[in-house]
């Protein structure tokens, strides 16, 4: 029964893939507001980690936000079918890149910082559909296989992009950066307080992976931030340029300042943060849980 659900949600995604983007942003609209209403565990979620990190609003703001929130996550969950699917001279329409495009010519080891932001998996297409050096991220696999190898194949479609997990070891994926295969980065989660150090997020002590600033030091690479925001014509990522300061060779203190630069690409759009995500689930020894 679950294989026939997972082949049906597919076929679901090919099958509306064509339809103007209007369309379905305003199906992504219906669907994120019964989400809102349907998942009251994810709602609560978002709930207590916008009253953490964004106290100066009132109860009625983060409500507003959070509803916003939902039907962001469901319009972006609805555009990976033309995403993935779409003919590829629409995908390359809706997707625009802009900013600090240079800092992403020749060879040199490169570190893509690209929070969790809505529309992370356009930007990580828009990169592999039009720029022409091959690219590597680092995936966590589904339980359910058959949407593993759609997902996979989804973010492979335009070039040869490398698919690395938490599992092939850090060795591997330095060699890749060495090598001047730049690295789609992810790094703004709770993985658990064996992977993580504790640092500041919007005042709040968050387990934070230190990646970052480990790869950034080992594959003598440059960081460069990559912000992608939901537009009314599809998406736009924006390059910003390398930061000079980074690493500092204290691990702590990188990843400190990489979530203070975080929360102002937040503060820009708080509404397409991936705010439905446990962020501050581990605690430091002797904190009540916040959930």
């Amino acid at each position: 029964m679950k294989k026939v659900a997972s082949h049906a949600g597919i076929l679901f995604m090919r099958l509306i893939s064509p339809l103007p983007l209007p369309w379905l942003r305003a199906f992504g609209w219906v669907m994120g507001q019964l989400l809102y209403v349907l998942a009251a565990p994810r709602r609560r979620v978002a709930s207590i980690n916008l009253r953490l990190c964004l106290p100066q609003q009132s109860e009625r703001e983060r409500r507003a936000l959070v509803r916003r929130n939902f039907v962001c996550f469901a319009q972006t969950f609805l555009d990976r079918s033309w995403l993935w699917h779409g003919k590829p001279e629409v995908t390359r329409r809706r997707l625009r890149l802009t900013g600090a495009l240079a800092q992403l010519e020749g060879h040199a080891p490169t570190l893509l910082f690209a929070p969790h932001f809505l529309g992370m998996d356009a930007g990580a297409i828009a990169l592999s559909q039009q720029l022409p050096r091959q690219g590597s991220t680092i995936v966590t696999p589904q339980r359910d296989p058959i949407v593993d190898a759609w997902i996979s194949r989804g973010r492979r479609r335009f070039g040869n992009i490398r698919l690395f997990t938490r599992f092939d070891g850090i060795k591997t994926v330095v060699a890749s950066l060495r090598a001047g295969e730049p690295l789609y980065l992810l790094p703004d989660m709770n993985f658990g307080p064996q992977e993580s150090i504790f640092v500041p997020f919007y005042g709040v002590q968050a387990a934070t992976v230190p990646s970052l600033s480990r790869f950034a030091r080992l594959g003598r690479a440059i960081v460069v931030p990559v912000i992608t925001r939901l537009t009314a014509q599809g998406y736009e990522t924006r390059i910003l340029p390398a930061w000079t300061d980074f690493p500092s060779g204290d691990a702590v203190a990188d990843t400190a300042l990489m979530n203070r630069r975080l929360e102002g690409y937040i503060d820009a759009m708080p509404e397409q943060y991936y705010w439905v995500h446990k962020r501050f689930k581990t605690r430091p020894p002797g904190e009540p849980s916040v959930y």
